[in-house]
């Protein structure tokens, strides 16, 4: 951080397996990201499966970070979670102190997408799902919400994670989500009435 910078805010990415969450934290953070990628190898195919992910050569171990300054005092810290089952026990860490989270979503798997919003559900952590460009038929935004069956005040966008201004509006989108989640909290909160002991 700068030395003005006094305020971390983190954003975690998840997903399942090779659906571009490495992808993202590089396109968008300022700096060199840190990455905890290795060659996937012969073993590794007895535990993943790698039958829908062709051509995917390295794998997220622990997780991606990445940077983005806001401001004279403010910084994000970006994370990309490992997508692989092995892994989903370090996603607990990574959601503790987050501010949201980005579901990233192949439409071609999206049965890979449903751990990961069962997780943020229960630490109920506010995410938006971005479904990642692959080539390809599109899908119409009503019938990816109904296979997640996503809540209705779920933000759902479109993305290219290669392209450092689509995974911006992806983050933009999210911290407006946000933003008006906690804003309607307290509105809610300053209009019921309060007991007094």
């Amino acid at each position: 951080m700068g030395a003005t910078a006094d305020n971390g805010l983190k954003i975690v990415v998840v997903g399942g397996f090779g659906v571009g969450k490495t992808t993202m934290v590089r396109s968008v953070s300022e700096i060199r990201p840190l990455n905890t990628e290795e060659t996937m190898t012969q073993a590794g195919e007895a535990v993943d499966d790698i039958s829908r992910v062709r051509g995917k050569t390295a794998t997220t171990v622990a997780f991606d970070f990445g940077r983005i300054t806001l401001d004279a005092r403010n910084v994000l810290y970006l994370f990309g979670a490992p997508g692989q089952e092995r892994f989903w026990f370090l996603w607990d860490r990574l959601f503790s102190g987050t501010l949201g989270a980005v579901v990233l979503v192949d439409t071609r798997r999206i049965d890979d997408s449903w751990y990961a919003i069962d997780r943020l559900e229960k630490h109920g952590t506010p995410f938006i799902v971005a479904c990642n460009d692959f080539g390809g038929p599109g899908h119409a935004h009503e019938d990816v919400r109904e296979a997640l069956d996503l809540d209705p005040d779920v933000p759902l966008v479109d993305c290219d994670a290669r392209s450092r201004e689509s995974s911006k509006q992806v983050l933009i989108t999210l911290v407006q989500h946000i933003k008006n989640r906690y804003t309607g909290q307290a509105a809610r909160a300053a209009a019921s009435p309060r007991e007094f002991a």
